[in-house]
């Protein structure tokens, strides 16, 4: 049984070439290209409705791109996309927390879900980490905006991937809050992992990668025939 929440390492390569995203009759974005290597940060930017949250989507799966592809080391994402599911932790805008459930049973549940075997000390350090501890027996309806927001967040940690898709995770975040979320950012980096996150808010992502979404935006209206 592993209580450790110690780094672990990770090694890979994701990539998209082509990508296109169509949704109801508008093509959202078209030839979009990206690489991530181990330990790398891309930086989604762009205005409301350019597509941040639609790519954060296709990269986790849940969406499927109306052209193009993407590759994990080189193979194709389509090909097994339980794998991928499988190293992704996608963090979007609603907060997955169980309103019966304590604080410390909704991250017990997420880690088991990930890991059968995973032991409470890790979910115990996770909590530590972004000081909801003290809330361990506390219902999740019974938690304010900040704290839901924290306590999805402590699934990174509890549910170790290597690959973390973030849909504005500051929101609802007080400075200190922030802080630990850049330092777990950075760790988990610095063990190999990468991380795709997009924010209208500051947030320290040294040496990030950047890509604005509204440069893939179609310039002309676009048959959506094409794309189906």
């Amino acid at each position: 049984m592993s209580d450790s929440t110690s780094a672990i390492a990770f090694s890979g390569s994701f990539s998209g070439a082509g990508l296109a995203c169509l949704r109801g009759e508008r093509v959202v974005f078209a030839g979009l290209d990206f690489t991530l290597e181990s330990g790398g940060a891309l930086l989604l930017l762009g205005p409301n409705g350019s597509g941040k949250s639609s790519l954060l989507r296709l990269l986790a799966g849940l969406l499927k791109p109306a052209a193009g592809a993407m590759a994990w080391n080189g193979e194709p994402v389509a090909e097994d996309r339980e794998a991928h599911a499988a190293r992704v932790h996608y963090v979007g805008h609603h907060d997955a927390i169980k309103p019966v459930l304590s604080v410390l049973e909704n991250l017990r549940f997420w880690a088991h879900l990930h890991d059968p075997k995973t032991g409470d000390a890790v979910s115990r350090k996770a909590l530590e980490r972004l000081d909801l501890w003290r809330l361990a027996e506390v219902p999740g309806k019974l938690l304010s905006a900040g704290q839901k927001r924290r306590l999805n967040l402590a699934r990174l940690m509890a549910a170790p991937s290597p690959l973390w898709l973030l849909d504005e995770p500051t929101v609802a975040l007080d400075k200190a809050s922030v802080k630990a979320l850049e330092a777990i950012i950075a760790e988990h980096r610095a063990a190999g992992g990468m991380v795709v996150l997009s924010t209208h808010a500051e947030i320290d992502l040294p040496e990030a990668k950047e890509l604005h979404l509204d440069d893939f935006t179609p310039s002309a209206p676009t048959d959506a025939e094409a794309w189906g």
